[in-house]
Protein backbone atom coordinates (compact mmCIF):
# COMPACT_ATOMS: atom_id res chain seq x y z
CA UNK A 1 0.00 0.00 0.00
CA UNK A 2 1.24 3.27 -0.99
CA UNK A 3 2.79 4.84 2.09
CA UNK A 4 1.65 8.71 1.22
CA UNK A 5 -1.80 7.99 -0.19
CA UNK A 6 -3.18 5.37 3.08
CA UNK A 7 -2.05 8.62 5.35
CA UNK A 8 -5.27 10.69 5.99
CA UNK A 9 -5.65 14.15 5.84
CA UNK A 10 -6.76 16.15 8.84
CA UNK A 11 -8.87 19.48 7.68
CA UNK A 12 -7.90 22.56 9.39
CA UNK A 13 -10.95 24.81 10.69
CA UNK A 14 -12.60 26.73 8.05
CA UNK A 15 -12.36 24.19 5.63
CA UNK A 16 -14.64 22.25 3.66
CA UNK A 17 -14.46 19.48 1.43
CA UNK A 18 -17.22 18.44 -0.73
CA UNK A 19 -16.93 14.27 -2.82
CA UNK A 20 -19.75 14.70 -4.72
CA UNK A 21 -19.55 11.04 -7.41
CA UNK A 22 -16.16 11.48 -8.97
CA UNK A 23 -15.14 14.88 -7.77
CA UNK A 24 -13.27 16.46 -4.52
CA UNK A 25 -14.50 20.52 -4.01
CA UNK A 26 -12.72 22.17 -1.02
CA UNK A 27 -13.75 25.67 -0.07
CA UNK A 28 -11.47 27.52 2.21
CA UNK A 29 -11.12 31.43 3.13
CA UNK A 30 -9.09 31.90 0.17
CA UNK A 31 -11.19 30.00 -2.61
CA UNK A 32 -12.28 27.24 -4.19
CA UNK A 33 -10.73 24.32 -6.05
CA UNK A 34 -12.12 20.97 -7.53
CA UNK A 35 -10.66 18.19 -8.52
CA UNK A 36 -11.67 15.17 -10.68
CA UNK A 37 -11.00 11.41 -9.04
CA UNK A 38 -9.63 8.35 -11.29
CA UNK A 39 -12.71 5.48 -11.17
CA UNK A 40 -10.10 2.64 -9.03
CA UNK A 41 -9.82 5.23 -6.46
CA UNK A 42 -12.40 6.09 -3.92
CA UNK A 43 -12.43 9.37 -1.51
CA UNK A 44 -14.03 8.66 1.84
CA UNK A 45 -14.87 11.74 4.52
CA UNK A 46 -14.89 10.34 8.37
CA UNK A 47 -14.06 12.42 11.72
CA UNK A 48 -12.67 15.59 10.12
CA UNK A 49 -10.22 13.50 8.04
CA UNK A 50 -10.10 13.09 4.21
CA UNK A 51 -9.32 8.73 3.47
CA UNK A 52 -7.96 8.20 -0.20
CA UNK A 53 -8.24 4.33 -1.21
CA UNK A 54 -7.81 2.53 -3.90
CA UNK A 55 -9.67 -0.64 -5.65
CA UNK A 56 -6.54 -2.77 -6.86
CA UNK A 57 -3.48 -3.49 -7.31
CA UNK A 58 -2.91 -2.52 -10.94
CA UNK A 59 0.42 -0.31 -11.49
CA UNK A 60 -1.42 2.72 -12.48
CA UNK A 61 -3.90 2.86 -9.62
CA UNK A 62 -1.18 2.53 -7.40
CA UNK A 63 0.77 4.98 -8.56
CA UNK A 64 -2.30 7.28 -8.85
CA UNK A 65 -2.86 6.36 -5.16
CA UNK A 66 -0.22 8.75 -3.64
CA UNK A 67 -0.79 11.44 -6.34
CA UNK A 68 -4.55 11.85 -5.43
CA UNK A 69 -3.66 12.36 -1.55
CA UNK A 70 -1.04 14.92 -2.09
CA UNK A 71 -3.02 16.96 -4.60
CA UNK A 72 -6.30 16.71 -1.94
CA UNK A 73 -3.52 17.81 0.21
CA UNK A 74 -1.92 20.61 -1.19
CA UNK A 75 -5.76 21.73 -2.64
CA UNK A 76 -6.61 21.70 1.62
CA UNK A 77 -3.26 23.55 2.00
CA UNK A 78 -3.73 25.99 -0.77
CA UNK A 79 -7.30 27.14 0.67
CA UNK A 80 -6.34 27.55 4.10
CA UNK A 81 -3.09 29.27 3.77
CA UNK A 82 -1.96 29.56 0.42
CA UNK A 83 1.42 29.27 -1.46
CA UNK A 84 3.90 31.37 -2.16
CA UNK A 85 7.11 31.26 -4.18
CA UNK A 86 10.19 33.98 -3.84
CA UNK A 87 12.70 35.14 -6.97
CA UNK A 88 15.40 37.46 -6.72
CA UNK A 89 16.96 38.98 -9.33
CA UNK A 90 20.64 39.52 -10.08
CA UNK A 91 22.56 41.92 -12.07
CA UNK A 92 23.76 44.78 -12.46
CA UNK A 93 20.35 47.34 -13.80
CA UNK A 94 18.25 44.04 -13.48
CA UNK A 95 14.94 45.07 -11.74
CA UNK A 96 11.42 44.49 -11.49
CA UNK A 97 8.80 46.98 -10.87
CA UNK A 98 4.46 46.47 -10.98
CA UNK A 99 2.00 48.50 -13.70
CA UNK A 100 -1.06 47.62 -12.69
CA UNK A 101 -1.67 43.81 -12.17
CA UNK A 102 1.66 42.86 -14.51
CA UNK A 103 5.14 42.45 -13.70
CA UNK A 104 7.49 44.46 -15.74
CA UNK A 105 11.15 43.05 -16.04
CA UNK A 106 14.11 45.32 -17.20
CA UNK A 107 16.41 42.05 -17.93
CA UNK A 108 19.32 43.90 -19.77
CA UNK A 109 17.28 43.24 -23.08
CA UNK A 110 16.75 46.64 -25.13
CA UNK A 111 12.88 46.39 -24.25
CA UNK A 112 11.27 45.98 -20.76
CA UNK A 113 9.85 42.47 -20.48
CA UNK A 114 5.90 42.50 -19.73
CA UNK A 115 4.62 39.11 -17.92
CA UNK A 116 1.14 39.26 -17.04
CA UNK A 117 -0.34 36.84 -14.28
CA UNK A 118 -2.60 34.16 -15.15
CA UNK A 119 -6.22 34.29 -13.23
CA UNK A 120 -5.58 32.69 -9.36
CA UNK A 121 -2.29 34.15 -9.19
CA UNK A 122 -1.03 37.62 -7.55
CA UNK A 123 2.48 38.74 -8.01
CA UNK A 124 4.02 41.73 -5.60
CA UNK A 125 7.26 42.96 -5.86
CA UNK A 126 9.69 43.44 -2.39
CA UNK A 127 11.73 45.91 -3.35
CA UNK A 128 13.73 46.15 -7.37
CA UNK A 129 14.95 43.04 -6.58
CA UNK A 130 12.70 40.55 -5.21
CA UNK A 131 9.59 38.95 -6.55
CA UNK A 132 7.03 37.49 -4.78
CA UNK A 133 4.32 34.62 -6.46
CA UNK A 134 0.90 33.62 -4.40
CA UNK A 135 -2.12 31.61 -5.20
CA UNK A 136 -3.92 28.71 -4.20
CA UNK A 137 -3.07 26.08 -6.60
CA UNK A 138 0.68 25.40 -5.88
CA UNK A 139 1.11 23.89 -9.08
CA UNK A 140 0.13 27.20 -10.94
CA UNK A 141 2.12 28.85 -8.36
CA UNK A 142 5.34 26.99 -9.45
CA UNK A 143 4.75 26.92 -13.30
CA UNK A 144 4.09 30.65 -12.96
CA UNK A 145 7.27 30.90 -11.22
CA UNK A 146 9.28 29.39 -13.49
CA UNK A 147 7.94 31.24 -16.54
CA UNK A 148 8.92 34.31 -14.92
CA UNK A 149 12.44 32.80 -14.35
CA UNK A 150 13.11 31.65 -17.72
CA UNK A 151 12.88 35.06 -19.20
CA UNK A 152 16.41 34.98 -17.82
CA UNK A 153 17.59 32.02 -16.36
CA UNK A 154 20.94 32.72 -14.33
CA UNK A 155 23.67 32.21 -16.21
CA UNK A 156 27.09 30.09 -14.50
CA UNK A 157 30.17 33.00 -15.47
CA UNK A 158 28.67 35.73 -13.52
CA UNK A 159 25.58 34.75 -11.73
CA UNK A 160 23.42 37.13 -13.49
CA UNK A 161 19.70 36.53 -14.24
CA UNK A 162 16.63 35.44 -12.24
CA UNK A 163 16.54 32.87 -9.81
CA UNK A 164 14.61 31.03 -6.98
CA UNK A 165 15.53 32.61 -3.40
CA UNK A 166 17.58 30.22 -2.13
CA UNK A 167 18.52 28.87 -5.32
CA UNK A 168 22.28 27.31 -5.94
CA UNK A 169 24.20 28.35 -9.30
CA UNK A 170 26.79 26.32 -10.07
CA UNK A 171 29.48 28.81 -11.34
CA UNK A 172 32.19 28.21 -14.05
CA UNK A 173 35.47 29.23 -14.20
CA UNK A 174 35.59 31.22 -17.51
CA UNK A 175 38.68 31.55 -20.35
CA UNK A 176 40.97 32.87 -17.89
CA UNK A 177 40.97 30.01 -15.70
CA UNK A 178 39.30 31.98 -12.49
CA UNK A 179 41.54 34.79 -12.39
Amino acid sequence: MSRIGRKPILLPKGVDVKIEGAEVTVEGARGTMAFGILPDISVALEDGRVLVSRANDEKNVRAAHGMTRAIISNMITGVSQGFEKALEIIGVGYRAQMQGKNLVLALGFSHPVEFAPPEGIELAVDGPTKVIVRGIDKQLVGQVAADIRSCRPPEPYKGKGIRYVGEYVIRKAGKAGGK
